[in-house]
């Protein structure tokens, strides 16, 4: 019989305010098996630790039962005290009286005090049947992948390589940069963006430790913690960056020109390009899609003029297979569709509609209008600009219901660099609410109020072309009034969204995603960069709508957890994974299919039964560096080969006799 002792916690007043701890402490000394039960105010505190240590010693516990908040918070701080006690950290079970019980149920203190009681019975019957377990150990791979070359995966690169970890550095547009490199200036110290990426951008494609690959994208990961094995396609340039010395001969001769997709569509590039003046590789690629050689097998004047003789129309795409350790996703971000929702903003119809990446094209000195801020249609000043704020944020009909956090602070930038370049210029913005949450970001806002920024709150109901200006139709709610605004350039601050292929990277990897598409991280509070999977971190606007501080502070948060984890020659695996008993299973793989983290594959073994002449099966296996005990595979097993380490069948039929037990008594 096992010796099990009962803890309850009062989680301060978030249990102890509703539940009677002591009570349900006193009725689960009765509870077969439980040896000692007893209350305290915070269990997870240091006295309340030493206080069940104690109690592990004096009654000579076996196993332990925790009933307290949910498992995701402290289930790890328990199993760290229950090996500090002496005792195999998995002879530890717990129940949540809190998101269970005292937080769902306010009104009902009589009902919550018997499903309290239950939730306890029910730990304690399957802490009976706990087992000891123990964790394997794999050895460690210390090379990290980055997937991604903005600012985020930038910085987690370089952070890594400092530490003297080899980092391999994956981006699929031909250049490191991301979105940041787009910008003018960053809020709310103007400080010029080129200023800050550019030098990091240098770095990291000298840094000894990093290998850079742009124009290329991971195609597959396989593996686990530690053992990961990743394929990157590095796609063709056409042009040989081992012979091209950037002189820029070719693109400034290539006879094609398309629009600029780096600047918003609002200039012009060659068909052989680099994106801008500042990219890192600084030599180009060619865009065989527009390129008149690849569609019409004519042209080949880059070829012919380049004095190092690095063009290459055979070049083919590369596979380059590498293993690493940990992985680092850093994606990005994308910004809403909106012109396919908000047609009454009349993009496409208007050229004098431009989103805001649009005008941090236009003011930057490296865009296509050398920083002036001009009217695509005709070239000319606009000295009324309207700034409509939240397109596709915090719009549950058309777009997000989120905030993206950074278009209050970039829009009041915008209107601050209209004031300063146009002289007697009039600006508007239209918003809903300001949300300034940064440090600085509130004074800014207040300085551009002085400087003249007129701030409309309520939103605009329609934009539309009238002779030579838009007229800007919405409400000020403040006032109570309709409002109409003749204005020479309108600017729409476009939410946030997570970067186009994000789910192809989530299924590639074996990660989740939340409802709008950004990477779900293991924890919001207590595993910020952390995911589901081992060894897989996030940095940046990937999980989550981000300014550039926040980015660049969960990049070295990432960088900090990798460089923990490859510090190690070997890792524990988590014993709680799924085992298939090869004497049960038939060879169906149903389990196979139905698990997220791809950790089951089949195998051939030799039966060898008495009297009988050896024969070969397939069987299924799990692989408990990629297993996560999530247990899918138990349930789609039809022979009931599969059982999961700490929640075998056993054990869960013995809390659901637990459950029935309560209900015959009442």
């Amino acid at each position: 019989m096992s010796r099990i002792g009962v803890f309850i916690c009062w989680c301060g007043s978030n249990i102890g305010g509703l539940l009677n701890c002591p009570a349900i402490a006193e009725e689960a000394a009765s509870f077969p098996g439980v040896v000692f039960s007893t209350d305290y105010k915070y269990l997870c505190s240091d006295p309340g630790q030493k206080m069940i240590v104690e109690a592990v010693s004096g009654y000579r516990l076996d196993r332990v039962v925790v009933a307290s908040c949910s498992p995701r918070l402290h289930e790890e701080t328990f199993r760290e005290m229950l090996k500090r006690a002496g005792l195999n950290p998995y002879c530890l079970e717990m129940a949540n009286l809190r998101e269970h019980c005292s937080w769902v149920h306010q009104h009902a203190q009589e009902a919550a005090q018997r499903k309290a009681v239950d939730l306890v019975r029910r730990a304690v019957a399957k802490a009976a049947l706990l087992e000891p377990l123990s964790p394997n150990r794999i050895p460690v791979t210390k090379r990290c992948l980055v997937i991604g070359g903005g600012i985020a995966g930038i910085q987690a690169a370089l952070d890594v390589a400092d530490a003297g970890l080899e980092v391999v550095l994956v981006e699929r547009a031909p250049t490191i940069g991301g979105n940041m490199v787009k910008l003018d200036k960053t809020f709310p110290t103007f400080d010029c963006s080129a200023c800050i990426s550019a030098p990091k951008m240098a770095a990291v494609a000298k840094h000894p430790k990093v290998k850079l690959y742009t124009y290329a994208q991971v195609e597959e990961i396989t593996g686990y913690v530690g053992n990961f094995q990743a394929r990157i396609r590095q796609r063709a340039r056409f042009v040989d960056h081992t012979k091209c010395t950037g002189c820029g001969t070719c693109w400034t001769r290539c006879p094609t020109s398309v629009p600029d997709e780096f600047n918003e569509g609002l200039g012009k590039r060659a068909a052989i390009y680099i994106p801008f003046p500042q990219a890192v590789p600084n030599k180009p690629v060619i865009d065989a899609t527009n390129c008149r050689q690849f569609a019409e097998g004519k042209c080949g004047v880059c070829e012919k003029l380049c004095p190092a003789g690095a063009i290459d129309y055979t070049q083919k795409d590369e596979i380059i297979e590498v293993e690493v350790g940990a992985v680092v996703v850093a994606t990005g971000f994308g910004l809403f569709p909106w012109e396919k929702v908000y047609g009454e903003y009349g993009y496409g119809r208007y050229p004098d509609v431009i989103t805001g990446m649009g005008f941090e094209r236009l003011v930057t000195a490296a865009g296509p209008t050398s920083g002036k801020i001009l009217r695509p249609s005709d070239g000319k000043e606009p000295k009324t600009v309207v700034f409509i704020q939240c397109i596709g944020s915090r719009d549950e009909a058309k777009g997000k219901e989120y905030c993206s956090r950074v278009c209050c602070m970039y829009t009041a930038k915008h209107a601050h660099q209209v004031l300063e370049k146009i002289l007697d210029a009039r600006v508007y913005v239209f918003y809903i609410d300001m949300r300034t949450f940064g440090k600085g970001y509130e004074e800014f806002y207040r300085r551009v109020q002085d400087e003249g920024v007129v701030y409309i709150r309520g939103r605009v109901s329609k934009v539309f072309q009238e002779g030579s200006k838009l007229v800007v139709k919405g409400a000020d709610t403040l006032l109570g009034e309709q409002v109409e605004i003749a204005a020479e350039m309108v600017v729409l601050a476009t939410g946030v969204v997570a970067a186009e292929g994000a789910h192809d990277v989530a299924r590639m990897i074996g990660i989740s995603v939340d409802k709008d598409g950004f990477f779900q991280e293991a924890h919001p509070k207590l595993r910020p960069v952390e995911t589901h999977t081992g060894g897989v971190f996030l940095a940046g606007a990937c999980q989550a709508p981000k300014d550039i501080p926040d980015t660049v502070a969960q990049a070295s948060g990432a960088a900090g957890k990798v460089c923990a984890l490859l510090s190690k020659d070997d890792l524990e695996t988590d014993p709680l994974v799924s085992h298939v008993n090869n004497a049960l299973c038939t060879g169906c793989l149903a389990c196979q299919g139905v698990c997220p983290y791809r950790a089951i594959q089949p195998v051939t073994i030799t039966e060898r039964l008495p009297g009988r002449p050896p024969r070969e099966r397939v069987v299924a296996r799990v692989n408990e560096g990629l297993c996560q005990g999530c247990g899918a595979c138990t349930v789609a097993c039809p022979p009931g080969a599969v059982d999961l380490s700490g929640f075998t069948n056993e054990q869960l039929l013995a809390e659901v006799d637990a459950f029935c037990l309560c209900a015959r008594t009442r």
